[in-house]
């Protein structure tokens, strides 16, 4: 099948490379079905994630409106894990005052562990994942996955999403520094724990391409051993490029149905127009 739609795209609005229209344009050159837009939702403790959320949606519902008849384009937003902590404790619970609920998707996603009095990325660079665990895990990165771990599986209850986003991040830098055996029992015991718990919520998990489209993994996210157990679990999949830029809207899309297909999957899902809302429509990989 030729996959026409992406749900993990980022714009100028946060970290992505391009406008939000230049994003639109290149996947109407792709023929694309739909696009959905996905800029990360306000994060209070990272200043380079203040999202002009209000000027955010008004773009994108313009842009629907322009590219209306030639390709559907839906709001969603990226939401943190942690972006519902208080700054004095506790949880922030989404009201109808939050803006973001405005937009018509949320991904989940865990990029922050709160460690003392920081929120550290697992991500952001190897220099910085290493002084995360050595400063807050005694240089012990199987601890290390399992706060990540322990955090998310509160995902879906944090953010309320429509779908989970790389669920293994905390391998982002491992197929260069080597240092998790993602085979272990001591990585695999509490990631496939939140795994199963978090397939029984009935909330999609994204296969995500995004590093490999980049050339920085050789793997999705999950990785296929874990991408097998979801199958196994009776797990969903949506399929993502993550894309930072215009031309990786459909990086890694065809290796990603290979991996699904060769991890058990038949279906992949995508989201679809049912009036004022939205819907989960599975698609056959073979189709």
């Amino acid at each position: 099948m030729q996959l026409l739609e992406n749900y993990h795209t980022h714009c100028i609005f946060c970290d992505g490379e391009n406008t939000a229209e230049e994003m639109v344009q290149e996947a109407v050159r792709l023929g694309f079905d739909r696009i959905g837009m996905s800029s990360h939702a306000d994060t209070w403790f990272d200043p380079e994630y203040r999202l002009d959320t209000a000027g955010y949606l008004n773009e994108i519902a313009r842009l629907r409106e322009v590219y209306r008849g030639r390709i559907d384009v839906i709001c969603g937003v990226e939401a943190e894990n942690l972006g519902a902590e208080d700054p004095a404790g506790g949880r922030i619970h989404l009201g109808e005052a939050d803006e973001t609920r405005k937009a018509e998707y949320r991904i989940g996603s865990t990029h922050y562990l709160h460690v003392g009095d920081e929120y550290v990325a697992v991500d952001n660079t190897e220099r910085e994942f290493r002084r995360l665990a050595e400063e807050y895990f005694h240089g012990d990165y199987y601890a290390l996955s399992r706060a990540y771990y322990d955090l998310e599986s509160k995902v879906v209850e944090n953010t309320e999403c429509t779908f989970i986003g790389h669920f293994d991040l905390i391998t982002r830098f491992n197929d260069t520094l080597c240092v998790l055996d993602e085979t272990s029992k001591a990585y695999l015991d509490p990631a496939l724990e939140v795994m199963q718990a978090l397939t029984e919520t009935g909330t999609p998990f994204e296969l995500n391409m995004g590093a490999f489209a980049r050339g920085r993994k050789k793997e999705p996210y999950p990785s296929l051993s874990l991408l097998k157990k979801l199958h196994e679990f009776g797990g969903r999949i949506v399929i993502s490029s993550d894309a930072h830029r215009k031309d990786l809207l459909s990086g890694g899309f065809p290796e990603a149905q290979e991996a699904a297909k060769a991890c058990g999957f038949t279906h992949t899902n995508i989201l679809v127009r049912n009036g004022a809302g939205l819907i989960w429509k599975e698609v056959a990989l073979d189709e």
